[in-house]
């Protein structure tokens, strides 16, 4: 459940209520649940163009068992320039422009840990803070994740924030586990919020390193603090390409992690696909007997 509506206590330096691509407060309360949850993935033009990410991870949605593509009716796309903005309306209902005034050109292709990709991962951080404040609980996911099943049958009702591993290490509760926060489910409620303020300030405690790498150093601290509950994904269920799960018959969602670099990531998600197109045409037996494996190796997954 939801946690109760809290006002902004502080306002970033992106615009929400004044961009002629759409009031947030009205995408997300089209898109969310009852209990006011939504989804979430980010894009640039880059990821938008024909027979890119965009469209890799719809087709992973249509392709999947159980309903999953009931999903993306909650879905909310936000964009980082009007050239993904106005892909985004022609194949989606939900779609948000995020705008900012650092200078920055979203358009391209930002690589690991440049300049530009810093600010682009703690402008997401940032925007993510802003939701829980405006009371919707959200599961991020980056756009190279490959959803085949409902990934929400494994998130903890006890877990005040469950991300996704790049190592786990067995125990969904230890703090040893090493996070990646392109699949990450948040509630909204006073930790929640708190735990954001703390993160955003770890940018600075941490100069130079990405959001990642500072909820790993910030969740000892947090837990002892103010108590928040942190579950870690099994790479099981919510997989990638650091900690591989090979058993397509648990598997929920794959994400192209572990992975620079966009033409490697579309290589090795379209070999993904044409595996998963495969195994959910085949008979259940065939499938219940584990025969079907990922093509191995590629440019990262192995």
């Amino acid at each position: 459940m939801a946690g109760s509506r809290h006002s902004l206590t502080c306002m970033s330096k992106y615009s929400h209520t004044t961009s002629p691509y759409g009031d947030l407060e009205e995408v997300l309360k089209r898109a969310a649940t009852a209990d006011r949850t939504v989804i979430m993935t980010q894009i640039n033009a880059a990821w938008t163009k024909p027979g890119s990410l965009l469209d890799l991870f719809f087709e992973s949605f249509r392709t999947g068992e159980g309903g999953v593509a009931k999903l993306l009716d909650h879905l909310v796309i936000v964009t980082m320039d009007p050239a993904a903005y106005e892909q985004c309306q022609v194949v989606h209902p939900h779609c948000y422009f995020l705008r900012t005034s650092n200078g920055v050109d979203y358009r391209s292709e930002k690589m690991f840990m440049s300049k530009d990709y810093l600010e682009m991962m703690w402008g997401r951080n940032k925007f993510q803070q802003t939701i829980v404040e405006l009371g919707y609980n959200f599961l991020f996911t980056d756009v190279d994740v490959m959803w085949f099943r409902d990934p929400f049958k494994h998130i903890s009702m006890g877990a005040d924030i469950a991300i996704s591993s790049d190592v786990f290490i067995g125990d969904p509760y230890s703090l040893g586990n090493f996070p990646n926060g392109g699949f990450l489910f948040v509630r909204s409620c006073p930790k929640t919020i708190e735990f954001y303020r703390h993160w955003q300030e770890g940018r600075y405690r941490f100069y130079g390193k990405h959001e990642q790498d500072v909820f790993n150093l910030i969740k000892h601290e947090m837990t002892d603090s103010i108590g928040i509950s942190i579950q870690f994904l099994d790479t099981t269920y919510i997989s990638g390409f650091c900690q591989l799960s090979k058993d397509l018959n648990k598997i929920c969602t794959l994400h192209a992690n572990c992975c620079v670099g966009l033409g490697a990531k579309l290589h090795d998600l379209r070999n993904v696909l044409d595996v998963w197109r495969n195994y959910t045409g085949a008979p259940v037996q065939e499938k219940r007997a584990g025969r079907f494996q990922w093509k191995l190796p590629g440019i990262c997954i192995h």
